[in-house]
């Protein structure tokens, strides 16, 4: 049950969580990313650098990652091709996206979208806090609980 994580905008507490379980358990990880990247020495870590064309990392999981798997994103676009193709995918805080609550993500991510357009909204997503990171701890061990146990 390989882990893959969309890195481009992956905050670094996730990758410390998901390296940490990785070493543990002995499950492969493999980062994806249109840019350079830094991972710690371990026969189970690799990161791989794909081309800078837009969309280029999402494309590479989308044709890599397998149901077995999982993918750490916090790209609704990305999630929702990945959900329709059978792949799991959790997000940074701690969700895991169904064919239900992507599609719910993905039209109230356009209507943010639309409003930030037209200056009706502004900013991002609220700030990656601790309560965050540990709801993401706890949704990984989980999942990887219940892969283990072949629930």
């Amino acid at each position: 049950m390989p882990i893959w994580i969309d890195a481009d905008a992956c905050p670094a507490p996730v990758k410390v969580i998901v390296f940490r379980a990785a070493q543990r358990r002995g499950i492969a990880v493999t980062l994806v990313a249109n840019q350079r990247l830094q991972v710690p020495p371990s026969p189970l870590i690799r990161a791989i650098q794909v081309s800078t064309g837009l969309d280029a990392a999402d494309d590479y999981l989308v044709e890599h990652a397998t149901a077995s798997d999982l993918v750490i994103t916090a790209d609704i676009p990305l999630a929702a091709r990945l959900v329709e193709r059978g792949v799991p995918a959790l997000n940074p805080r701690g969700e895991l996206y169904t064919a239900d609550n992507v599609r719910e993500r993905l039209a109230l991510r356009n209507l943010k979208e639309e409003l930030r357009a037209i200056g009706t909204l502004s900013g991002g997503p609220p700030p990656y806090h601790e309560r965050d990171k540990q709801a993401f701890a706890n949704s990984l061990d989980r999942w990887l609980t219940r892969q283990r146990s072949g629930r």
